[in-house]
Formats: structure tokens, sequence, C-alpha cells
């Protein structure tokens, strides 16, 4: 049985746990991506910003539309000029995507965040919620590796089978 956030669930007997990070080491982080370019010469075109961070030119724009971007330079012909800031904020969004956070609750964050200080409290309920709902697909995801597990494992033993009756 696996506790999540005092829910109880019953997984298979085969079930393997998950890995553990090594002593002292966060197994969730990795180092930042390097900057293409050092601080303050960091002014990158949206096609630049496309390439480094695989997002569209659509995507970012629409970032910018529903506020989820913070305010982007513009050169003096109107053309965005994103700042490594700007990527950094970009690789925070994309790992909020990946937990699966609504948009509208990612739009709340950054404004939040650019109401400063104040809103800590709110920005930190925000992400601890985001967190229990990642933990509990994570659980999810175990109890479907462990359902394939068995399935593979019925699979190789029923093909090796017919070579024990042949010997």
């Amino acid at each position: 049985m696996t506790v999540i956030d005092g829910t109880s669930r019953t997984t298979p007997a085969t079930t393997t746990p998950p890995p553990q990070p090594s002593a002292g080491l966060n197994a969730c982080t990795s180092p930042p991506r390097p900057h293409p370019r050092p601080a303050g010469q960091d002014s990158y075109t949206i096609s630049e910003v496309v390439a480094f961070t695989g997002l569209t030119a659509h995507t970012l724009r629409w970032y910018e539309r529903i506020g989820l971007m913070p305010h982007v330079d513009r050169s003096h012909t109107g053309q965005r000029r994103f700042s490594n800031r700007d990527l950094d904020w970009l690789t925070f969004v994309g790992k909020l995507r990946l937990t699966g956070m609504p948009v509208a609750d990612m739009v709340r964050y950054a404004e939040l965040l650019r109401a400063g200080e104040s809103t800590f409290e709110e920005r930190q309920e925000l992400l601890e919620s985001t967190r229990r709902d990642v933990i509990t697909r994570i659980a999810e995801l175990h109890d479907t590796l462990a359902v394939l597990d068995h399935k593979i494992e019925f699979y190789a033993g029923a093909r090796r089978a017919p070579e024990r009756h042949s010997a």
C-alpha cells in the first residue's frame, strides 16, 4: 500500500520502490543550463529564444499577451529583446508546464511574483499544491509501471515456456 498525503492506495506486490537520491543530493535539481551570452550582452531576438527554448514564436507572444511573461523589452524598432532573466523565467515556466499546472495558475503565480515580497505565502501555497499534485501523479505512474512490468514478465515467461517443452 502506498500512502500519499494521507490517502492510501493499494499497489501490486511487484512494485519497485522509487530510486532514492544519494545522501546530501537533491535528485530533483539539475544544474542550470548555461546562458548563451553573459549578463550585459544578453539581448536575444525572438528567433534566438525559439532556438534556445524550443518554444514557438507564437507561444512566446501568447505568454506575453496573457501576462505569463513579464514585460519584454523592445528595441528602438519595436522588436522584442529577451534577456538571460527572461530565459530563466521561461525555463521555470517549462517546469511548471511539466507539472501539469493549469495556465491560469501559472499566470496567477506570475502576477503574485510581480506584486512583490508580500505574496511569498500565496506563492508558496500555490507551489505546494502543485507539488502535492505531482506526488500523486508520480504514485499513479509507479502503479502503472508495476502493471507494465508484470505484463512484460508474463509475456517473457510465456515465450520461454515452449522452449522448456522442446528440450
